[in-house]
């Protein structure tokens, strides 16, 4: 153990640096989930509709990522197959990015637009980003890894939500940019993105990867059907585990502004906090989930993390229902809040670090962009159909006129009972531990190719 944790320390600083991509993730993202729908609610009344809209960026990852990862795959160039594509479309990312309060500000119709050509170019930088890491990091150490990169995702959401979101409340008026009200973390998050593209481009290097073969491209649907078909069917049990606990996590995710906002009481500035809380916790547990996935296994640590999950998001449920009968309500409710999100963080970051690499460790150097494509069209597969599904759990509960302390119970109720079958699925994977070798489902071998 301690030879090989040595043994990581030397990817240490490549990996922190290989993270910044990560980091412009964690900062937009949930400056996104929480400010749009609440941009989106001036125009739309039906949380269903606001929960349509709030796909898209779900729709074109279903599409784009795997496209774009496998497009990477195959790319040869000097600077390197995935650095072109990040150098192209981050920026236009954070230009799309900062636009959008001025978009939601103009009219409905010029806020649609921003956010699809910010996610055209957001979602399609998303795969070259992620498989940056497996590409340079030998697979025995990918959950230490991806551990570092979800801590440098994890700042950056702790910088867009516990710093810059609370701008949204500073009410100035700036030459060019006018009011600042509601606006100014988006133009700041986007120079931040930028500086980002900077430190990738002038201190990663990728590996020469001229000389390695680069294997067919295989259809999304055909990969599915081979994976499916594969005599160990570890790796379609953990997709589907993905598929599942996404569910219960991107249902909650575009309404998590609102029920603070809504049923506790903050202030715009504040909306974003729930996410930046756990935020903090996430990146607090990144590092050391990653190492304990060596000690207990992924498997383990996994389930152990969705079973914490699912009773965390019950409890949330009992407090959505029962803590305004109980007292419970404004800034006190707002906390006690905030502390139960600073528990999730842990638990979810938990699941996240672990989970890519162990569809990496069944994954050749040749297919890692397939298995990448494969974790987000399960996962963003589930983040299209869940905020709709939650979005309309609100609109009937609304039906029945509750106070807004009660109106958004039933999506806490559905992340549950997703967390609690996402647990089950986990029990029949088998594969993914450090060490075991490649299940070789996308060329059609029993375990050949080169391991990533």
């Amino acid at each position: 153990m301690e030879k090989r944790e040595s043994g990581f320390r030397s990817y240490l600083g490549l990996t922190f640096l290989i993270g910044f991509g990560f980091f412009t993730m964690g900062l937009m993202d949930p400056l996104y989930d929480t400010y749009v729908p609440a941009f989106l609610g001036n125009y739309i009344h039906s949380r269903f509709a606001i929960g349509a809209v709030m796909t898209l960026d779900n729709v074109l990852q279903l599409f784009l990522i795997p496209i774009v990862a496998v497009w990477s795959d195959r790319t040869r160039t000097r600077i390197g197959r995935r650095m072109p594509f990040i150098l192209a479309l981050l920026p236009a990312s954070a230009f799309f990015f900062g636009l959008i309060p001025w978009a939601a500000a103009a009219s409905l119709s010029a806020l649609i637009v921003a956010i699809f050509l910010l996610n055209i170019f957001k979602t399609s930088v998303r795969g070259p980003i992620v498989a940056l890491m497996p590409d340079t990091i030998p697979g025995v150490f990918r959950s230490e890894a991806n551990g570092v990169i979800n801590t440098m995702g994890g700042i950056g959401t702790i910088l867009g939500t516990l710093v810059l979101a609370r701008l949204m409340d500073v009410d100035i008026v700036l030459p060019i940019i006018g009011s600042t009200k509601d606006k100014l973390p988006f133009p700041i998050a986007g120079i931040f993105v930028l500086i980002a593209v900077v430190v990738l481009f002038f201190f990663v290097r990728e590996r020469n990867h001229d000389a390695e073969a680069v294997e067919e491209r295989i259809p999304v649907m055909q990969s599915i059907k081979q994976v499916v078909a594969q005599k160990d069917k570890s790796a379609f049990y953990i997709l589907l585990s993905i598929f599942l606990w996404f569910m219960a996590h991107e249902g909650v995710k575009p309404f998590l502004g609102l029920y603070a906002r809504d049923a506790l009481g903050a202030t715009s500035g504040m909306m974003a906090l729930p996410q930046g809380i756990a935020g903090i916790s996430y990146a607090l547990a990144a590092i050391p989930m990653g190492y304990l996935a060596h000690r207990l296994g992924r498997r383990k640590l996994i389930r152990g993390s969705l079973t914490g999950l699912a009773v965390l998001t019950a409890v949330f449920t009992a407090f959505s229902l029962l803590g305004p009968t109980m007292g419970l309500r404004g800034s006190g409710a707002f906390y006690v809040f905030l502390g139960m999100m600073l528990v999730y963080g842990v638990f979810w970051g938990s699941v996240i670090t672990n989970s890519f690499p162990m569809l990496w460790q069944m994954s050749t150097f040749g297919n890692i962009g397939i298995f990448t494509g494969l974790y987000y069209t399960f996962s963003q597969g589930a983040s299209i159909l869940a905020p709709p599904i939650t979005g309309l759990v609100i609109d009937i509960t609304n039906l029945f006129r509750p106070s807004p302390e009660y109106q958004y119970t039933g999506i806490f109720a559905f992340a549950s009972c997703c967390m609690l079958a996402a647990f089950f699925v986990m029990a029949k994977v088998t594969q993914g531990e450090p060490g075991d070798s490649a299940l070789g489902a996308i060329e059609g071998q029993d375990g050949g190719g080169d391991k990533a």
